[in-house]
């Protein structure tokens, strides 16, 4: 198997990427990227149902929803919307096992993959070219390559986000006047999460300044806790927005906020896609792969020196991407080393304040 480059005209592109809402955020660009190289060609992005949600009217590409909660009623599914066809090419941009056979059901006639270096859970046997190897490469990069691998330009990555004025004019409604600083505290898992009294703590220190302090995040148990608990701590008057956007609405408020805050989580990327700085809270994963892409240098992070307590290794010693591990991790991000880097950001993005 090689790496190869289709430089010809392609008809027809399938996009398979499932999952998550970051990863999504950073596929789009390399998706848009292509469809500039192939502006005659279809593209068919098969997509897990909560991200579509996002996605929805994503400009000249066609939205498949995957819904793993099916089963394998869902791969048949998927298997009977494709009879008949056959794609150009197949750019299978996830390596899990459950994308592995759904791309066992897209009949395509390339099939590309990622490299040897990042495959696994039996990747390679269900692609028969990869895209060339990289080294160290944030998960945008990586799915730059896909890009790169069918002709496509790829330089400083730009989004196009499927939202409308209607959106807009949603989130505006829910926000108050004045300059906006969201706190998105939860990640998938808990122990992503910083300290409750910590993120208030925060909040506090940017509602002194002037700013008008948000709090956002889906409904689940966990995020509408953690946010009453931020609250509870709290001296500052916070808007609890926690359960109460969709996708796209959630999208428009971080896009009109000045400054966002948050873990390793989607909105930190959904941020970053609408060109709002990020502040990123990191301890489990590497934020040169996983961080707010554009706004790395914001990162407040703890991963290196428990990688090195824990591996006794430098992330360049380590295979890419290895993680730490431990429920206490996050709380070694210190109040201190946030309230500087918002004041770096506020200063560097020429956010005023009222200090």
């Amino acid at each position: 198997m090689r790496t190869i480059v289709l430089s010809k005209s392609l008809t027809s592109i399938c996009i398979l990427r499932l999952s998550a809402i970051g990863d999504v955020c950073h596929a789009v660009s390399a998706v848009q990227a292509i469809q500039r190289a192939h502006p005659q060609a279809k593209i068919t992005w098969v997509i897990g149902k909560v991200e579509a949600m996002l996605l929805a009217d994503l400009p000249g590409v066609e939205l498949v929803v995957f819904d793993k909660k099916q089963g394998k009623a869902a791969l048949k599914a998927l298997k009977a919307k494709f009879k008949g066809q056959k794609f150009d090419v197949l750019l299978h941009m996830q390596v899990a096992l459950r994308a592995n056979l759904v791309a066992r059901v897209i009949p395509a006639k390339q099939k590309i993959g990622f490299d040897k270096g990042r495959s696994k859970e039996l990747h390679s046997l269900f692609i028969n070219k990869r895209i060339a190897p990289q080294q160290s490469p944030h998960v945008l990069e990586g799915f730059q390559n896909f890009a790169r691998a069918i002709g496509a330009e790829c330089g400083e990555p730009t989004w196009q986000m499927p939202v409308t004025a209607a959106h807009r004019a949603a989130a505006k409604s829910l926000l108050p006047e004045g300059k906006v600083f969201v706190i998105s505290p939860a990640a998938s898992k808990a122990e992503r999460n910083w300290l409750p009294e910590r993120y208030a703590r925060v909040a506090d220190h940017a509602a002194a300044l002037g700013f008008q302090v948000v709090i956002t995040g889906g409904p689940t148990e966990l995020e509408q806790n953690l946010a009453a608990e931020i609250q509870q701590h709290s001296q500052a008057e916070l808007l609890n927005l926690v359960g109460k956007t969709d996708l796209k609405t959630l999208l428009c408020v971080l896009e009109q906020a000045e400054l966002v805050l948050a873990p390793d989580t989607g909105p930190a990327h959904m941020a970053v896609t609408v060109g709002t700085p990020v502040i990123g809270l990191y301890a489990h994963s590497n934020p040169t792969r996983t961080g707010p892409y554009l706004y790395q240098d914001y990162v407040v992070e703890v991963y290196h020196q428990n990688l090195i307590a824990q591996k006794g290794k430098t992330a360049e010693q380590l295979p890419w991407g290895t993680r730490v591990k431990g429920s206490e991790l996050m709380s070694q991000i210190s109040v201190e080393a946030v309230i500087a880097m918002f004041e770096r950001v506020t200063k560097e993005q020429g956010i005023v304040t009222n200090a």
